[in-house]
């Protein structure tokens, strides 16, 4: 378990909080931003974000991005922060599980941090399983969306493709994910829909599209 401790809350300089470049949290709506800046520059940032400690004397930010761009948008030159402590692998953890427990990740940010836990933490599905707790399946569906091709994963990003019809296209040959992909996009396919065409257009052990057309062999 993680046995990290909080201090109390302190001001930090903005300049010295360090925005750690693998948060799987990439997308951060313009709007939303402007308007908590904007609530910043009236109350002061309400909620403190939290960081941890590095040894050069900076910050490493664990939770709080959104409120870290827009008090910069606000032009605050500090802000109040909960300063964690704890090794690497602690710290690492922690930010992993406080990014999961946002309400607002989409499902490729939670397949990544996910990864990062198996990839950086050394865990195995079960132990990120066990961590979570969710069933192993859970975690193995997530990190299977990884798989999918740039597009269908930036359809999933930004809500344009549900998961549920994500997971129809998971471990198809790429043409024919992608050939699925552009029929349920134009023509706005449900679930059942998909699962139609899925049944019509490729015979059992055939995944392949003709070469120079649209149809499935």
């Amino acid at each position: 378990a993680v046995k990290e401790k909080a201090v109390a809350t302190s001001r930090i300089p903005v300049n010295d909080i360090q925005v750690n470049p693998k948060n799987p949290r990439k997308d951060f709506d313009e709007k939303s931003l402007k308007e908590l800046a904007s609530s910043i520059q009236i109350h002061d940032l309400i909620q403190p974000i939290t960081v941890a400690q590095l040894a050069n004397g900076k910050f490493q930010l664990i939770a709080g991005e959104r409120r870290l761009r827009a008090a910069k948008i606000a032009g605050l030159n500090d802000l109040p922060a909960y300063i964690r402590t704890g090794n690497d692998k602690e710290i690492l953890e922690l930010a992993l599980l406080e990014n999961l427990q946002r309400v607002d990740l989409n499902e490729i940010e939670i397949a990544l941090s996910y990864q990062r836990m198996m990839d950086e933490l050394n865990y195995t599905q079960e132990q990120v399983a066990d961590r979570m707790g969710k069933d192993r399946s859970t975690i193995s569906n997530y990190i299977r969306l990884l798989e999918l091709p740039p597009s269908i994963q930036s359809a999933l990003r930004n809500g344009s493709l549900s998961v549920s019809l994500a997971k129809l296209l998971v471990g198809r040959a790429v043409d024919v994910q992608l050939y699925l992909f552009k029929e349920i996009t134009e023509k706005h396919l449900t679930v059942r829909q998909a699962e139609a065409l899925l049944k019509k257009t490729i015979p059992v052990n055939k995944q392949t599209v003709k070469k120079g057309g649209t149809e499935l062999s």
